[in-house]
């Protein structure tokens, strides 16, 4: 028995019919039965139920489907890693970003890599940094950018930003002029949010929490601009990280260090450990540690 046999009995034990396999593999049912029946004679054991007209695996036959399951993967698994040598830098990577961080770091570099790699496509989804841990996690993305720190039992990351929030404020708020702002001064105020699925959103709420108060949230957002208008509009407050405070409307808006505590914002690439990676992943893996390890320039 080879592996193009197991795959035939694979499909039989899928559709439970000869002719629907036959069909889908597009060979002969003569063919199919043919191949059945030598699989069972070499075993030496029975592996369908053929008493009634749909056939029905035996406790063999259930056995090795389970089996093959694992063996027709792993089959799978080898043959991409093969196409992916033979097909030297081609692939297609799925990526997610969270909106805030896709347009301060990653224009300049995904030009970067396409100039080194033109075969290569790339397709990014953006969502908050939760969701996009969930869908690394499951395997709709290949690779994803999150916040720091995440679970190491699941993830393989590397770090390249390492910040603080600073406090957002109207150019006529009652802070304006302060050189720093301790977190329990902004229990009275309102607070621009971005929303729950953003990992930012939690850890606000956390730090506000263990200092004794719950933050009165006035509006959520997923977009970084928006909330920054929020603040030029005098209609609340805001903590945003530095790389994004520098592209603020800086005539309404005063920046003002966060201190007591300070809200620490560390940006990780991230991807999920023991899933294999195409040659494209792998490369932009490679290629994103080598840009970001460099001059820090070039990327804002």
């Amino acid at each position: 028995m080879d592996i193009r046999h197991l795959q035939y009995f694979m499909e039989v034990a899928h559709h439970k019919s000869f002719t629907k396999a036959a069909e889908s593999l597009f060979i002969t049912q003569p063919t199919i039965s043919k191949t059945i029946k030598n699989i069972e004679e070499e075993l030496q054991i029975v592996l369908f139920d053929r008493s009634s007209k749909k056939i029905e695996l035996t406790d063999a036959g259930r056995i090795m489907y389970e089996q093959g399951r694992h063996i027709v993967k792993s089959f799978h698994n080898l043959s991409s890693e093969l196409q992916d040598l033979q097909n030297l830098k081609k692939g297609h990577i799925r990526i997610g970003l969270p909106p805030m961080v896709g347009s301060s770091f990653f224009p300049e570099v995904i030009g970067q890599f396409h100039k080194e790699y033109p075969d290569v496509t790339i397709q990014i989804f953006e969502d908050g940094a939760k969701k996009v841990e969930l869908d690394v996690e499951s395997g709709l993305l290949d690779i994803g950018v999150t916040v720091l720190p995440t679970d190491d039992e699941l993830f393989h990351s590397f770090s390249f930003v390492q910040e603080k929030l600073m406090l957002i404020v109207h150019h006529t708020h009652a802070l304006a002029n302060k050189q720093d702002v301790s977190l329990s001064e902004l229990e009275d105020e309102s607070f621009v949010l971005f929303r729950e699925d953003f990992a930012m959103h939690d850890r606000i709420i956390k730090e506000c929490v263990r200092l004794g108060f719950q933050p009165h949230v006035v509006y959520e957002s997923s977009q970084w601009d928006l909330i920054s208008g929020m603040v030029a509009a005098n209609l609340g407050i805001a903590l945003l990280p530095e790389t994004i405070c520098r592209e603020v409307d800086h005539a309404k808006i005063q920046i003002i260090p966060l201190v007591n505590p300070t809200i620490p914002w560390q940006l990780g690439m991230i991807w999920r450990k023991e899933r294999y990676q195409s040659f494209a992943a792998q490369e932009w893996i490679q290629f994103t540690q080598r840009i970001f390890s460099g001059d820090r320039k070039t990327i804002y």
